[in-house]
């Protein structure tokens, strides 16, 4: 199964992780402290940068493309709670 590296650039903390992980859970297990109130890309409150690696990251849903342009959110912009890592290097910004 492939694997994906990701990188907290906040808390310095690098971990690797299956593919198809959600941000959320990673952040979760590495106590990197996102903020969310929900898990279904509503609310927005799980918006995070990706530094570096977008390329591994899994497409937007329609769900989280309609939140993030509503909150305004750069292209470098992901929700946690939809962003699933594919392989490679990622790092984020929360």
């Amino acid at each position: 199964m492939p694997k994906a590296n990701v990188t907290f650039e906040k808390i310095g903390i690098t971990v690797t992780v299956p593919a198809g992980t959600r941000l959320i859970e990673i952040s979760e297990k590495v106590g990197a402290g996102i903020t969310y109130g929900c898990r279904e890309g509503e609310c927005g409150t799980c918006m995070m940068r990706i530094i570096s690696g977008m390329e591994n990251m899994s497409e937007r849903s329609v769900l989280e493309d309609k939140v993030l342009q509503e909150n305004m959110a750069g292209r470098n912009h992901r929700l946690a709670c939809q962003a699933q890592v594919l392989g490679g290097d990622i790092t984020v910004k929360a």
